[in-house]
């Protein structure tokens, strides 16, 4: 899952880095909302950490750009302002969540994996198909309840299709969502996941959809 915070004070952002990457997310990191609305323009988010009080323009005026794009990505706002008033001005601007800086880590991994179940249409916190079951908060994956280990970005290849289930997801989008903006990705590490998830789960859980990418078909 890719996830982009919009975060001016570097010691925040590091340990929210951190514990994100700990995770299992892939997280593109900005410090003003000039830059957030170019890579929002560019590129797609699972998730946007947003704080407010950024310098220059404020993280409301980024919210209001976005949701007036039709741009559904969930927000949540990271932010010292503890006012009500404050907490409802985000939320009536688009938001989806809150948070009040400091807050707990733990808290925050769970409110991000809510906002993107919930974006995804779903309720149920774990992600089903057939006899396989995966676990976002354990990050374990089981088959007939019996465990099955994968690589950390193997798991997130099979994440990502599961949350898409029934749609194609093309290579490219894969990689984009393991490694945002970086540059280490060879052009066939997608398919070295995807191959290592059929040999551990099974060979036909994920259809290659010829020169598009790759599905798991609905149930």
């Amino acid at each position: 899952m890719r996830v982009l915070l919009v975060e001016d004070e570097k010691l925040i952002a590091d340990a929210i880095k951190v514990s994100m990457v700990r995770d299992g997310y892939h997280v593109d990191w900005v410090e003003d909302a000039n830059s957030a609305e170019e890579a929002l323009v560019t590129s797609q988010f699972d998730l946007v950490l947003l704080d407010l009080g950024l310098p220059g323009r404020d993280g409301l005026s980024l919210l209001q750009w976005l949701r007036t794009k039709g741009r559904n990505e969930p927000v949540i706002i990271l932010t010292a302002r503890e006012a009500v008033e404050n907490r409802i001005e985000g939320l009536d601007h688009g938001a989806d969540d809150y948070l009040t800086k400091p807050f707990d880590m733990k808290e925050m991994l769970a409110r991000a994996r809510a906002q993107i179940r919930r974006s995804h249409g779903r309720s149920s916190p774990k992600l089903t198909h057939l006899d396989i079951e995966v676990d976002p908060a354990a990050h374990t994956v089981s088959q007939c309840a019996q465990a099955i280990e994968l690589a950390p970005l193997a798991y997130q290849v099979l994440v990502l299709l599961l949350e898409r289930k029934g749609r194609v997801v093309s290579k490219d989008d894969l990689a984009e969502s393991l490694y945002g903006w970086e540059d280490g990705a060879e052009s066939n590490t997608v398919e070295v996941y995807v191959s290592q998830i059929r040999r551990k789960i099974s060979g036909n859980l994920i259809r290659t959809i010829r020169g598009v990418g790759y599905i798991i078909d609905k149930d």
